[in-house]
């Protein structure tokens, strides 16, 4: 690197010294005596303008070898020069690609690190829809149940109330029949009454002698009156009991009525349920798909951050290809310098 403020008189004070010393003031020797500082083609212009100034007398007369070993030295200080010059821009070139590259790097890992988050948020996000799919499932089974043993239960009652509803029935006939026995007896003693009171106003001399006889008689139909009456009282009374129990089958039956509507009430809560299991499926369809494309994503960060990484391995290459080239030239320009003259 050259030093900023190099003097021409400081470069002839070094050239003297070496002089002085018996040693050949070469560009290197010169930049070594001034503390390894200045530019090399800086030297080299200022050793060339003190050797004009100065001309032939003062300086002995330069051998063949002497020149051709100054042309060598001008060669390898411009050689030098543009090794330098290179090194710096693959330097520059690498530091600024490194650099790149490293921002490329945070943030990918950035990139990395968010994908890692969300993908972290989703399966907690899954899990929880999952757990929640489970809880529903276990409702809709236990509704299940709960609504097949309803189910039975309406069945027998069902059943019950066909077999009340027979009874019913019966009862009805009988209570029919008996009202059809009662009055079809009421108008066969009312046509026998009218039969009785035209015989008796056609034969009422003819009938006197009988009357005792018609009288026992007329207290035989009584009593057998009195016993169709008791007949239709107890009749009456199993019609009460029917009406009864018809009241008490239409009450069942309301009761039947009301568990109906709480098993459709059931019934509408479990299609409701399946349509939240329908809703948490898709959702959690939709969180797995969310979690295919995190993972693609960071996938793809993956590569990209391993293409960075050889990128940068491959830079690094090349800087230290051309830090080993510089060495090895300036190795070789050390190597063929020649060895100092003595006087």
């Amino acid at each position: 690197m050259a030093r900023t403020g190099l003097y021409k008189s400081e470069v002839k004070k070094a050239r003297d010294t070496l002089l002085a010393m018996g040693r050949r003031p070469s560009v290197d020797a010169v930049r070594i005596e001034l503390g390894n500082t200045g530019s090399k083609t800086t030297i080299h212009k200022y050793l060339k303008e003190l050797e004009e100034e100065e001309g032939a007398t003062a300086v002995p007369s330069r051998t063949i070898s002497e020149a051709l070993q100054d042309l060598v030295e001008r060669l390898a200080a411009q050689l030098q020069a543009e090794a330098d010059a290179q090194v710096r821009s693959a330097r520059s070139e690498a530091d600024s690609a490194t650099g790149r590259l490293q921002a490329e790097l945070e943030t990918l890992r950035m990139t990395v690190t968010d994908l890692s988050a969300r993908s972290a948020k989703a399966d907690a996000a899954r899990l929880h829809e999952v757990q929640a799919h489970e809880q529903t499932r276990t409702q809709l089974q236990e509704q299940t149940v709960e609504s097949r043993a309803l189910e039975v239960q309406v069945r027998v009652l069902h059943e019950r109330l066909a077999e009340n509803e027979q009874h019913r029935n019966s009862l009805e006939e009988k209570h029919q029949h008996a009202r059809e026995a009662l009055e079809h007896y009421r108008t066969a003693t009312k046509e026998q009454r009218e039969q009785d009171l035209r015989r008796h106003e056609q034969q009422i001399q003819t009938l006197q002698a009988e009357l005792r006889q018609l009288r026992q008689e007329a207290i035989v139909k009584q009593e057998e009156v009195t016993r169709v009456n008791q007949e239709g009282v107890r009749l009456v009374a199993e019609l009460s009991h029917s009406q009864q129990a018809l009241y008490d089958q239409r009450s069942l039956v309301a009761r039947l009525q009301q568990k109906l509507d709480t098993l459709q009430e059931v019934a509408n809560r479990n299609q409701m349920l399946e349509s939240q299991l329908a809703d948490r499926n898709a959702v959690t369809e939709q969180l797995q798909a969310s979690l295919a494309r995190v993972e693609q994503e960071n996938a793809t960060a993956t590569q990209l951050l391993q293409k960075a990484e050889i990128e940068r391995a491959a830079l690094q290459a090349k800087l230290d290809a051309h830090e080993s080239l510089s060495a090895e030239l300036r190795a070789h320009l050390r190597d063929t310098e020649p060895a100092p003259r003595k006087k």
